[in-house]
């Protein structure tokens, strides 16, 4: 691999996980607190609202992006109203990547963490309360920590979704290598204009990514599993 393809490889993976990891805190933090609201929480319109964060998982990641453009683009409904006061857009910048690729996993994340939520004993948390601890510490210190495995599950799932965005960031952010161009969108630009060397090594190291993320919480999941029976 010569220099220039290390550098024409390296843009687009600093890229994918920058973005990724961006998204990933944010929809964790998000995700997390939805999905706890989704499982104990009764509210108007529950059921509507848990209908339309599942869109992104059934809909074409195109249709997706979309909509991010009608809503974010330059003459969207937020989109034009964010360019009338500060001159800036955020379509086609590597922050339109961050914002896809946090659409298409949040789902993934609520999901998983609504079903970490449902299966803590609602007991725990009831004695919790019943101790005088307030809703958000018992949150914190019962119900978080019993679910961590679950949650952690979504955190990868996402990360993993994020990194592997194509359609929607490719309708959203464009296709600007250095600037856009993410590891599926640069597989795909590189697939069409014939490099398919370049292709090979992206899609390698994808793959390896990946798989040494989702490696390392299995083990780091049986390891909280070891810990927890040398505890008792």
């Amino acid at each position: 691999m010569t220099i220039s393809t290390l550098e024409t490889v390296w843009q687009p993976l600093r890229l994918s996980i920058q973005v990724s990891l961006i998204s990933t805190i944010l929809v964790a933090l998000t995700g997390t607190a939805l999905g706890y609201a989704l499982s104990r929480k009764d509210f108007f319109a529950k059921d509507v609202i848990d209908a339309i964060i599942t869109l992104p998982m059934v809909l074409p990641p195109t249709v997706t992006g979309y909509y991010l453009i009608l809503i974010l683009g330059r003459r969207g409904f937020l989109g034009e109203i964010v360019y009338n006061w500060t001159g800036w857009t955020i379509a086609f910048t590597w922050q339109a990547a961050a914002v896809a690729s946090f659409v298409v996993s949040f789902p993934l994340m609520a999901k998983t963490a609504r079903a970490a939520v449902d299966s803590v004993n609602p007991e725990l948390e009831n004695a919790s309360l019943l101790l005088g601890k307030g809703e958000i510490e018992t949150v914190l210190k019962v119900t978080l920590p019993l679910a961590w495995k679950g949650l952690l599950a979504g955190i990868v799932l996402s990360f993993a979704r994020g990194i592997g965005e194509f359609g929607a960031t490719l309708m959203l952010a464009g296709n600007i290598p250095g600037k856009t161009a993410t590891m599926p969108v640069a597989i795909y630009s590189a697939t069409q204009s014939g490099e398919y060397q370049l292709a090979n090594y992206l899609v390698v190291i994808l793959t390896i990514l990946s798989l040494s993320v989702i490696y390392a919480t299995i083990r780091l999941s049986k390891r909280g599993v070891d810990i927890s029976k040398g505890l008792r």
